[in-house]
């Protein structure tokens, strides 16, 4: 494994950051600063796991909105609102912040903000006494932002964490506290507030904690509070041990005004290599196109399926796992036939389960197979999973989450092979940017599909045509094949 460079390590910040002495943070061994920055990674996932995916954006299309059709119209149109404002600011916002200067200061301000904005999401009570539906949505976009905001800026810190030596090492121990801080998040919530008084084990509460109210949709709310707490104590062991940046005394217009100079130097500079431009425009889409499908999954499996809270929670539990799995299936397949045509198996598979969800449903497994409930026993006295549509529904969403998981290995190896090494820091730049730029399709297209089909699988059927273009753009890269070769 080779080391990486500041590009690689700092994602959307690299656009104007050059190497970084080693020694800065310490080495391969990490230490408390390098460890505080992987933390802060756990503390952020469990909104995304707990809010926008599982638990609370499902609720409010269920039951806030009432209507699944209409909420996923609503959640789809603030997450394309969102989108562009990300898409508008991030990219300066990662151009810029070496020479701001010090990091701790703006992400302290965003994480400051974005606390007691997910904390109040505990008030959008189902009968609208509390929070309206439009003030729980304008929250989510805002949050959203700001949530874009630190991934650039904690992005950015790495090296002076774990120094180059050490970068890879605080990167995977993030992913990997990430993961185990939302599953053990989904696993509470589930024990403390979904499973009591639906099962009658000796290990689950008989009555949710806290006294929860299930009927005022108390355990579902519940979540945004788990996620304000989570987050808040998870963020402060970046503050006290992570080393930051040094001031530069450059005003915050100035550095703003050379941070754009130093996007456009760059995406002059990427555009002369044509295999790499093409992967990373088919990149833009596929990647886009995979975010929706994780994005809205629990929101299509609340509308559709009837899956409630408990369904959720587990499925993003097990979903979860099976996900580890997805990296080492990444790394199968580009040792053996190189990321390039890895890529394209993945996407093909992420393709052939989107269509399997939208055609499996309580009456209907995979298009052409009716399923009557009233006919059929249940597959077990469990509280989830009790029919073959609803396993089959689970066992799809493994086909992605391995694929999908899959993909984010795959897409990183793939411009390696595609770009010159001298070049390889405006090349992640813009890779990064591309992570951000089409931000706002996949939720556009969603929405204008559920809009004109009235429907929440019409809706969700138009993330297909976002990654078969990017399918059919990959067919028109030359190389990233197993060998490693020098591009001119």
């Amino acid at each position: 494994m080779t080391e990486p460079t500041a590009a690689e390590s700092l994602g959307p910040a690299s656009v104007a950051t050059g190497p970084i002495a080693a020694d800065l943070g310490g080495n391969a061994k990490l230490n408390r600063g390098g460890i505080s920055w992987s933390i802060f990674e756990g503390a952020r996932d469990p909104y995304v796991i707990l809010i926008t995916i599982y638990v609370f954006m499902p609720y409010v299309s269920a039951s806030m909105v009432g209507d699944p059709v209409k909420g996923q119209e609503l959640i789809s149109r603030f997450q394309q609102y969102t989108g562009w404002i990300v898409m508008a600011t991030a990219p300066f916002l990662g151009a810029s912040i070496d020479k701001l200067g010090p990091r701790k200061l703006w992400l302290a301000l965003a994480v400051i903000a974005m606390v007691p904005l997910i904390f109040s999401l505990w008030f959008a009570k189902p009968d609208g006494s509390g929070l309206s539906i439009m003030t729980t949505m304008t929250i989510s976009m805002v949050v959203g932002v700001l949530f874009a905001y630190t991934e650039v800026l904690h992005n950015s810190m790495l090296i002076r964490a774990a120094g180059l030596k050490g970068a890879h090492s605080a990167s995977g121990l993030a992913l990997s506290l990430g993961n185990a801080a939302s599953v053990v998040a989904l696993g509470f919530s589930a024990w403390a507030f979904a499973l009591p008084g639906k099962v009658n084990w000796t290990w689950v509460p008989h009555a949710p904690l806290f006294g929860l109210n299930a009927a005022t949709h108390e355990p579902e709310r519940v979540v945004a509070i788990l996620s304000a707490v989570v987050l808040a104590v998870g963020a402060i062991p970046i503050f006290l041990f992570t080393p930051d940046a040094p001031k530069t005394g450059v005003p915050a217009l100035r550095a703003f005004a050379q941070g754009a100079s130093d996007l456009w130097s760059m995406l002059r500079t990427v555009r002369k290599y044509r295999d790499a431009v093409v992967f990373l425009a088919a990149r833009m889409l596929f990647f886009d196109g995979m975010n929706g499908v994780l994005f809205f999954f629990g929101v299509l499996a609340a509308g559709v399926m009837h899956w409630g809270p408990l369904d959720l929670l587990l499925t993003g539990i097990i979903l979860s796992i099976v996900a580890v799995f997805g990296g080492m299936v990444g790394r199968w397949l580009d040792h053996n036939l190189g990321p390039k045509r890895a890529l394209q198996i993945e996407i093909f598979m992420t393709i052939l389960g989107l269509m399997a969800l939208l055609g499996t449903s309580p009456t209907q497994i995979l298009w052409f197979w009716p399923y009557d409930a009233s006919a059929h026993a249940p597959l077990w006295n469990g509280p989830v999973y009790r029919t073959l549509p609803d396993l089959m529904y689970l066992l799809i969403g493994f086909n992605n989450a391995i694929f999908i998981t899959g993909q984010y290995a795959s897409s990183r190896t793939a411009l390696t092979r595609l770009t010159p090494p001298a070049q390889t820091g405006a090349f992640f730049g813009v890779y990064a940017l591309s992570g951000v730029a089409t931000a706002w399709l996949a939720p556009t297209l969603v929405n204008i599909g559920t809009k004109m089909t009235h429907s929440q699988q019409g809706g969700f059927a138009s993330i297909v045509l976002l990654l078969s273009i990017g399918l059919i753009g990959l067919t028109f890269v030359k190389g990233g094949g197993r060998e490693v070769t020098e591009t001119a």
